[in-house]
C-alpha cells in the first residue's frame, strides 16, 4: 500500500464520527486491500533426497563421464560385459579358497547367551534376583545379570554348580544336564521352552508373557496366574483360560509356541525339561515320526488291500 494512502487511513481513524463524511471522496482507497492467495504450484518440488538424477554417459568432457563413460580405455571391462565373478577363465577363488572356520556362515547354528549358576547365587545374594518367583530372561536381563539375550534365547550352563545353594525355579531356551541335575537336587526346577527371535525382544520389552502360550503346562501356567484366580480354577483346562485371559489383558502380543520339527522333538523331551514333555504319552518317543507297536501294521495285510484296490480297480469303467 502507497504511504499516502496509510497516513489517510490513519487521519480517519483519528477524526470523530460527524466529520466521516468529509473524507467520502477518499472512501475507494480507505477499504482494506484484498487478499490474494499466492499460487503454489510453480514452487512444488519433491522430498531432498526423494530420487536422485540419472548419470547421463558419453555426454562430452563437462559431465565427467564423457568420452570413455567410465569404463576407462581399453580391455575387456571396456569393450563389453564381463559376468559377475568372472576371472579370466581361472577357477574362481570362492572356489579353489572357500571361507572355512569360525567365520564361515552357517545358517543352522545356534547363538545362545550362557549364564551359570554361580553368577545366579551372586545375584540373589546381592537381592538383584528373587529366588521366590520364576526366574526367566526378563528377570535376568533387567537385573543386568545379562548383558543382552541372543537371537535364540539364553542356555544354563553348570559351571561352579556348588555355589548355588538356594533352591530356583528357573525358565531359560536350553540347559545342561549338570544344571538340571544340580538344581533339582536342591529343590529347584528347569523349565526349558521355546522363543523365537521375535518373541525375545518382545519379553524383553514386556510386550510378550515370558513363558505362557497356548502349550505351556497348566503347571508353569499356575505360577502366573494370583492366589485368588488360581483358588477358583480347579481343572488344567480352567487354569489354561484364566492364564491366557490374563495375557491378552495385559499384553500386547502373545508368546509363539515351537512349530518346526527340530523344535518341537527337543522340548517334548523330558531329558531336555522341556515344556512340551507333558504331551508325550507313556511309552512313545518325543519323535515325531515314533508310532507305538499297536499302531505299526503287518506288511502282508498291507500287500492284501493293495492287490484288492487293484482288482477293483480294473472293472472301473472310467
Amino acid at each position: 500500500m502507497p504511504p499516502r494512502l496509510q497516513l489517510l487511513r490513519q487521519a480517519s481513524l483519528l477524526l470523530p464520527g460527524n466529520r466521516a463524511t468529509s473524507i467520502t471522496p477518499f472512501a475507494p482507497f480507505l477499504l482494506t486491500a484484498q487478499a490474494r492467495a499466492a499460487s503454489i504450484l510453480s514452487s512444488l518440488s519433491d522430498n531432498p533426497g526423494a530420487y536422485n538424477k540419472r548419470v547421463r554417459r558419453g555426454r562430452g568432457p563437462a559431465s565427467g563421464k564423457g568420452k570413455t563413460a567410465g569404463r576407462g580405455q581399453k580391455g575387456q571391462h571396456a569393450h563389453g560385459k564381463v559376468p559377475a565373478g568372472f576371472e579370466g577363465g581361472q577357477t574362481r577363488l570362492a572356489i579353489t579358497t572357500p571361507p572355512r572356520g569360525k567365520n564361515k556362515y552357517n545358517p543352522f547354528k545356534v547363538e545362545m547367551s550362557p549364564i551359570n549358576l554361580d553368577r545366579i547365587q551372586s545375584w540373589i545374594d546381592q537381592g538383584r534376583l528373587d529366588p521366590s518367583k520364576p526366574i526367566t530372561m526378563r528377570e535376568l536381563h533387567k537385573s543386568r545379570c545379562l548383558h543382552g539375550v541372543k537371537r535364540h534365547g539364553v542356555k544354563l550352563l553348570g559351571r561352579n554348580a556348588t555355589g548355588l545353594t538356594t533352591p530356583i525355579n528357573i525358565i531359560v531356551s536350553r540347559a545342561s544336564a549338570s544344571a538340571i541335575t544340580h538344581i533339582e537336587s536342591l529343590g529347584g526346577t528347569v523349565t526349558t521352552r521355546f522363543y523365537s527371535p521375535d518373541s525375545i525382544k518382545r519379553v524383553l520389552r514386556g510386550l510378550s508373557h515370558p513363558f505362557v502360550s497356548l502349550q505351556a503346562p497348566p503347571s508353569l501356567l499356575a505360577s502366573a496366574l494370583p492366589p485368588e484366580t488360581l483358588s477358583a480354577a480347579s481343572k488344567p483346562v480352567e487354569i489354561l483360560d484364566s492364564a491366557v485371559q490374563v495375557v491378552l489383558s495385559q499384553y500386547k502380543y502373545r508368546l509363539p509356541d515351537a512349530t518346526g520339527r527340530k523344535d518341537i522333538e527337543y522340548y517334548r523331551d523330558a531329558a531336555h525339561r522341556g515344556y512340551l514333555a507333558y504331551t508325550v504319552k507313556e511309552g512313545e518317543s518325543p519323535s515325531l515320526f515314533f508310532k507305538p507297536p499297536g499302531e505299526v501294521r503287518d506288511k502282508g495285510v498291507q500287500e492284501v488291500r493293495r492287490r484288492a484296490a487293484r482288482a477293483s480297480a480294473e472293472n472301473r469303467l472310467f
